[in-house]
């Protein structure tokens, strides 16, 4: 059977026709070979979700992004994908789409639930859920970097412009005498140090005879410390209020008149008795030194004595 040039050249026009709806739906995420079924799913922004895109169960590629349109005239958007996986999920599952590196776009990945009765069908819309990417988390992070940034940078700014007011000629004339001063300063106690130097060199011995004889009294004062702690500070203290005690019973027996020094102490007859008394003996005595012929008789040959005068400031 022979076809004429013309039934040739529409049947390639037929098959070019087919190849190019095959390819233009390949490309836009149609396979017209396989039975995928469609899903659609409803976002605020897909910012790097292109058509195209894989669609992923748990890491795996089951289909791709078909296309993307808006939804409605507020700026909505809704997702086409289709999964040519036979997989079966809850029409309650999440397509959340995710990912955005520096060289990827985003992908679609369907977070399945499992349920009896609610699985999903071709044309079902899958609730939705956006998880920041790789992007928008560094600019989650950066952004109160660069507020912090710009705000040192301000404040190191109004420093140095301080600074730079403060540092006038004077001030700078000044801070050249103070360091003028203080290197005059280091040379004086550097000085200084080397005489120390020489002085505790020169002075070395006694300097160890000094701490020689520090350490010898420190320990005898840890003997006399632990003499001190085997005195009996209890036995010492009774026997002290017992002292105290007897000093205070003779003290009221003075004051009361009770023995031979309370007595003396308050008796005035007592007291006038012993004035006169010395008072006598005084007058014995010194008639003793001007009258000695008195009391002392020595007579070799048996002379007689010469009578007694009696004194004339005799008490009697």
């Amino acid at each position: 059977m022979k076809f004429t040039r013309e039934v040739k050249t529409g049947i390639l026009a037929i098959c070019a026709i087919a190849l190019l709806i095959f390819g233009y739906s390949f490309l836009k995420g149609k396979n017209l070979l396989e039975n995928n079924r469609t899903f659609y799913a409803v976002y605020t922004n897909v910012e790097g979700l292109i058509p195209s895109s894989p669609v992923t169960i748990n890491g795996m590629t089951v289909g791709q992004v078909v296309s993307i349109d808006f939804a409605d005239t507020k700026g909505n958007l809704v997702v086409e994908f289709n999964v040519n996986s036979d997989f079966s999920f809850s029409k309650n599952s999440q397509a959340k789409v995710y990912g955005g590196g520096l060289i990827g776009g985003k992908s679609l990945a369907i977070v399945p639930i499992y349920e009896q009765g609610l699985e999903a069908k071709d044309g079902d819309t899958l609730p939705s859920k956006i998880e920041a990417g790789l992007l928008e988390l560094v600019n989650d992070r950066l952004t109160p970097l660069q507020e912090k940034l710009e705000a040192v940078i301000t404040d190191a700014d109004t420093l140095l412009n301080s600074v730079n007011g403060v540092l006038n000629v004077d001030n700078k004339n000044n801070l050249n005498s103070i360091f003028k001063d203080l290197s005059v300063t280091v040379k004086n106690f550097k000085g200084a140090s080397t005489s120390l130097n020489n002085i505790l060199s020169g002075n070395e011995g006694k300097l160890n005879n000094v701490f020689s004889n520090l350490d010898k009294m420190s320990t005898n004062l840890n003997k006399v410390s632990d003499s001190l702690a085997q005195v009996n500070i209890a036995r010492l203290g009774r026997d002290l209020e017992t002292t105290l005690a007897n000093f205070e019973k003779i003290s009221k027996d003075l004051n009361s008149g009770r023995g031979t020094v309370g007595k003396l102490l308050k008796d005035d007859k007592l007291y006038n008795n012993l004035e006169q008394t010395s008072k006598q003996l005084e007058l014995l005595l010194q008639d003793l030194r001007l009258h000695p012929k008195r009391y002392v008789h020595i007579s070799v040959f048996g002379k007689k004595n010469a009578p007694y005068e009696k004194p004339k400031d005799s008490t009697q």
